[in-house]
């Protein structure tokens, strides 16, 4: 195995454990390491600290471990395992209720540039670097047995994590057309296929379930629905009518879809193929709960000071529709997004819109989808549940 030194007192990081080395902490290399590889980490004073998967660019190695081990099928099953083993603890694996659910959670799960989501018999597999990608066969091999029959399926789904390899999507084992999932209760489409991330937003399931407790009696509008799924907690949750938004004409045919899997001819529904900006400047002030999800506005840091704009506006024109005593669920996902950047973008909004705002809840990312307390940078769900007079 190939070994990557690094200058001195750039390990200090890493003796706090944290799992990424980036490019300027590296002295020197040895020849012919490529992207991919599986390298070994030698600190200033010659001594072994970390195994991980080397990459061309600002994160040069993800950390697989910090202990000197090989990484082989009995590393894969056992870091598979300990996925499995957290999820079986906090209800998920296993829970016919509720069959969709994330299984690994990159650095969350001591398994950075790894994404498994679990839909029904299926796990949905994403590599976010060329090492996950090249062990892929052998991670598909050890799921297999870790799932122990909870799984007969493993779809590959990397082309627009990894487009610079044009890796091919598609089943490394088995085959399946069925493709619905079932959340709490409640059963969607998932479109792992052609849909974004793994096919669903997995880590919304938890607010959902909050969105449902507040959607009795309410005119509901939900932004950027994608597929729906709190327009469908909303449904089922009793809510007077709901209407869904997003510019995308497959995602309001998939919410659709999912409406009329859950709830067949009910006419408390209707979907809009609508920019969310235009629709909120021409919709009236009629709707008493309001659901902003929308897609990353900052990928990474030089968007930042836009993104925050984006925010603001976005919540402006929220705050300015909403009725009186209604509730807003507002999120971001961006990574590069604080929850204080975040939270001051809101209350700008709030104050430019001239309402008076209470936070009733503070969001966050479920726990399928840890947080490695050595890698703050792995919290980037935030959200606020808000009452507006």
């Amino acid at each position: 195995m190939k070994q990557i030194y690094l200058k001195r007192g750039k390990e200090e990081s890493l003796r706090r454990f944290h799992p990424w080395i980036f490019s300027g902490a590296i002295h020197h290399a040895d020849e012919g390491i490529v992207d991919g590889d599986t390298v070994r980490v030698i600190d200033s004073n010659g001594d072994y600290i970390a195994t991980g998967h080397f990459q061309m660019g600002s994160i040069a190695v993800r950390v697989l471990t910090f202990n000197n081990v090989a990484i082989d099928n009995e590393f894969w099953f056992s870091r598979l395992k300990s996925a499995l083993n957290m999820r079986t603890a906090i209800g998920l694996a296993g829970n016919p209720n509720n069959d969709t659910y994330r299984l690994v959670h990159g650095e969350g799960d001591l398994l950075p540039g790894l994404i498994i989501d679990i839909y029904g018999r299926t796990a949905v597999m994403q590599a976010h670097s060329v090492g996950m990608h090249l062990c892929r066969k052998e991670i598909a091999q050890q799921l297999i047995k870790v799932m122990d029959k909870q799984v007969d399926n493993i779809y590959y789904k990397s082309e627009t994590t990894l487009p610079f390899m044009e890796p091919e999507n598609g089943f490394l084992i088995g085959q399946s057309d069925e493709n619905i999932g079932i959340e709490n209760g409640l059963k969607f489409r998932v479109d792992w296929l052609r849909g974004q991330k793994t096919g669903f937003f997995v880590d919304q399931r938890d607010n959902r379930s909050l969105l449902e407790t507040y959607s009795h009696g309410k005119d509901v509008l939900n932004m950027f629905c994608y597929t729906g799924g709190f327009s469908v907690y909303a449904m089922r949750g009793g809510a007077n009518l709901v209407h869904s938004v997003d510019s995308s004409a497959k995602a309001i045919e998939l919410t659709r879809s999912n409406i009329e899997l859950n709830f067949p001819g009910d006419k408390r529904h209707d979907a809009f193929c609508e920019d969310a900006f235009k629709y909120l400047d021409e919709a009236g002030s009629n709707y008493d709960l309001i659901i902003l999800d929308p897609p990353a506005f900052a990928k990474h840091r030089g968007a930042l000071h836009n993104a925050l704009k984006g925010y603001t506006r976005l919540n402006m024109k929220a705050f300015e529709k909403i009725q009186k005593g209604g509730i807003l669920f507002t999120f971001s996902c961006s990574q590069v997004v604080t929850k204080d950047n975040f939270r001051n973008a809101v209350f700008t909004a709030a104050a430019l819109a001239h309402r008076k705002v209470r936070i009733l809840h503070q969001l966050h990312q479920p726990a399928d989808h840890p947080i490695n307390i050595y890698h703050p940078e792995g919290e980037y769900l935030k959200g606020l549940v808000l009452y507006v007079e």
